[in-house]
């Protein structure tokens, strides 16, 4: 990550180009899955919370914790008082997620116009189950704003297209995608849900900048100084976000429709836009082809936002 990029707060996802890694036996997920519920607390009650806030790169608090309740990590915690947006996030505690029928339309990806289409229709859905979920939370919501580039241009956070095809730039509260890079990146794969789960996972961002999470981590990120303690907590932000994006496509699962192919599809996506092996601590900074898939599949699974407390979470499903 370029610190210099921060004041504009982006976040990007890594390409599937550069990170294209077998993800192994399916039924390996389903056994690392069983893991992260064990570790996580079985039921999302246990990932709720009650009080702050949100952004769209990074990841998120819950509520005042009983003995059962996995506590934060005391390194995690500063003199900030607003340590709660992290932990104790009032939209932990809002159950599952809105879901509007979001039925995916046809997509051609070698058609810029198809592409964009099919963006446009999912940010919509999106749109519409975030802002009944934070209505939930008692939190204002502004759905973001979207640049579904088809040439090189700029934004507030950094000149586009990016390396990665899409990137949330919080200055102006906007989601960017190339709708031809995303194809090329990609290598033209004729599975939707692998678009639809970048655009989720950067609207993840968003949501995270939203409830006040994004603005509190990237100021813990700053005062570090430790290029791999910096790494760690944009790791957590990340796979929040896997997680987010998750919820989302756990909950129109029925009308998009996500079947079982569909299904591994995304999980093997998540394990392919991870970090490479053998990357150094510092630059480790989307988590492991297991975490990302892990993380994904959580919010497949239970559809809460909090399931996706990943600033609790054992180190272990961080790294």
């Amino acid at each position: 990550m370029d610190e210099s990029r921060w004041d504009g707060e982006w976040e990007d996802r890594q390409t599937a180009e550069s990170h294209n890694r077998a993800w192994g036996p399916f039924a390996a997920v389903g056994a690392a899955v069983l893991a992260l519920a064990l570790l996580l607390g079985h039921s999302t009650g246990a990932f709720d919370v009650l009080r702050p806030d949100h952004d769209a790169a990074e990841p998120e608090p819950q509520d005042a914790p009983d003995d059962t309740r996995p506590r934060p990590d005391s390194s995690l915690l500063t003199e900030f008082p607003e340590e709660s947006v992290l932990f104790q996030n009032p939209l932990y505690a809002t159950g599952r997620l809105a879901s509007p029928p979001c039925p995916a339309p046809e997509l051609d990806v070698h058609d810029a116009d198809s592409m964009e289409h099919f963006l446009h229709t999912l940010t919509d859905c999106l749109d519409q189950a975030w802002t009944v979920q934070f209505a939930k939370a008692g939190l204002d919501f502004e759905p973001p704003e979207r640049v579904f580039w088809r040439k090189p241009g700029s934004s507030p956070c950094r000149d586009y297209p990016s390396a990665a095809g899409g990137f949330y730039c919080r200055a102006n509260k906007s989601i960017y995608l190339g709708v031809r890079d995303i194809a090329a990146k990609w290598k033209y794969s004729p599975e939707s849900v692998v678009y639809a789960s970048l655009l989720a996972h950067e609207y993840g961002h968003h949501v995270q900048g939203e409830a006040g999470i994004l603005e509190y981590y990237h100021e813990q990120r700053r005062q570090e100084s430790d290029p791999a303690q910096q790494s760690f907590w944009t790791r957590r932000s990340e796979l929040q976000a896997n997680c987010l994006a998750g919820v989302f496509l756990g909950s129109v699962q029925v009308t998009y429709p996500i079947g079982d192919s569909e299904y591994e599809t995304l999980l093997e996506d998540a394990a392919n836009t991870a970090d490479r092996e053998g990357s150094s601590a510092a630059e480790r900074t989307h988590g492991s082809a297991h975490n990302s898939a892990l993380w994904l599949e959580r919010g497949l699974s239970h559809q809460t936002p909090g399931s996706c407390n990943t600033w609790t979470a054992d180190e272990s499903l961080l790294e």
